[in-house]
């Protein structure tokens, strides 16, 4: 992308352009994408600007101009290329709603700063001046795209955020190829398409604020009241949050009371669009009153008791010094939810659920077979340089069966 400026760019409005770009675009061998979208007022966001660096060109697509961007959309899930991105999920969304797939060779490279010891997730901005020295000037954080004709500063803004995705992408590839780390991006890559194809089943009814602290009748309403507030949200085209808040559901399943009069009286219920859809929230709990058992595969409900806390607040000190160590941001590695779930899993391993996020690929042989290690007694942790980035040190135990353990170095 050398020799490229924001000042030179194409815009495609018709159809004869786009279907021109396409032809030029097959030949790439890596193409950076960014999308802008307004989602504030609809029940799926409005795309309104899709912006292209490829080759020696960049281009500004208008999708309120063009009406169908599926020949777009098939170029960039061909193989054969890579698409460049960043933070590129619901870029990544926009393809698979278009053509049934997702852009070929996805390398995001805010996921790539990550694993190799850049924060998580780092801005556009911010990743721009760490590592290629440029200063960003953002100001159009705010901007309605919809509306047209678009101003230059509005132009310049959105052809800056695939202005410097190729150099990105070398500098982080080249470093994720030094460290051995190619394949942690392919997988996590891998991920988060499948945490989008599952977001699109509309599964996401579980991930409800407090779901697990429910009995199965209160699970079960939430997951009635969820499909409910799906349906309406996309009758009336409007953003499921002015339909229903996550909070308002949750508590109307805590409460599992059908009677009208009591939802009623719930603070939050008194907006009339609800109150004229008081019978049908009440159905919803009705239904999820009636369901026969939890509609999660979890057997059992896992109170937090105060040794797990304490574990999950020593695990996560742990795992902080060891991303450290490892270059590696310690935000997308996993947080306190992750080592709950994993302390979890390890107490009542359950066969029909998969194992949590650091007891898989490539997470669990950085910390959760560390984790594992330690909880065990086969490792132990002590303090080495306090004044280090990474002040705790871990050590392998030897087991005698003629006295206490005997501490050995690791190789960690």
């Amino acid at each position: 992308m050398s020799g490229i400026s924001s000042g030179s760019y194409r815009s495609i409005t018709t159809d004869r352009q786009l279907r021109q770009l396409c032809r030029e675009l097959a030949d790439c061998p890596t193409i950076a994408i960014d999308t802008e979208f307004v989602a504030e007022h609809t029940y799926r966001p409005v795309l309104c600007l899709v912006q292209v660096a490829a080759g020696q060109q960049l281009a500004l697509i208008d999708p309120l101009a063009i009406k169908d961007l599926k020949p777009f959309w098939e170029v960039l899930a061909n193989p054969g290329h890579e698409t460049i991105v960043h933070a590129g999920r619901r870029d990544a969304a926009f393809c698979l709603e278009a053509v049934g797939r997702f852009p070929a060779g996805l390398f995001d490279v805010q996921v790539a700063a990550g694993l190799v010891g850049i924060e998580y997730p780092a801005g556009y901005s911010n990743l721009v001046f760490r590592l290629l020295g440029i200063q960003s000037k953002k100001q159009e954080t705010r901007t309605d795209w919809r509306r047209r004709p678009l101003s230059q500063r509005q132009i310049d803004y959105a052809l800056e955020d695939v202005l410097h995705l190729h150099a990105l992408r070398e500098l982080l590839g080249r470093r994720l190829s030094e460290l051995g780390r190619l394949d942690w991006l392919r997988e996590e890559m891998e991920s988060w398409q499948e945490e989008i194809i599952r977001a699109g089943a509309g599964e996401h009814w579980r991930s409800i604020s407090g779901f697990n602290s429910l009995n199965a009748q209160g699970q079960a309403i939430v997951r009635e009241l969820y499909y409910w507030r799906e349906t309406e949200a996309r009758r009336r085209n409007q953003p499921v949050r002015r339909v229903l808040r996550d909070d308002l559901l949750f508590e109307l399943a805590r409460r599992q009371t059908a009677d009208p009069k009591q939802i009623s009286a719930l603070r939050g219920m008194e907006r009339p669009d609800l109150r004229r859809r008081l019978d049908d929230i009440a159905a919803c709990i009705r239904r999820g009153l009636a369901a026969p058992e939890a509609p999660t595969p979890e057997k059992k409900k896992r109170e937090p008791t105060p040794q797990l806390s304490v574990l999950g607040q020593f695990l996560f000190a742990a795992l902080g010094n060891v991303c450290r160590e490892a270059q590696l941001a310690p935000g997308l590695v996993g947080g306190p939810n992750d080592i709950r779930e994993l302390l979890a899993y390890r107490a009542a391993p359950d066969q029909e659920r998969p194992p949590p996020k650091l007891a898989r690929g490539w997470r669990a042989a950085v910390v959760g077979q560390l984790f594992d290690k330690l909880l065990s007694g086969q490792t132990s942790v002590y303090v080495g340089d306090p004044q280090s980035d990474f002040p705790l040190r871990f050590e392998s135990r030897k087991h005698s069966t003629e006295g206490p353990a005997v501490p050995e170095p690791s190789q960690n």
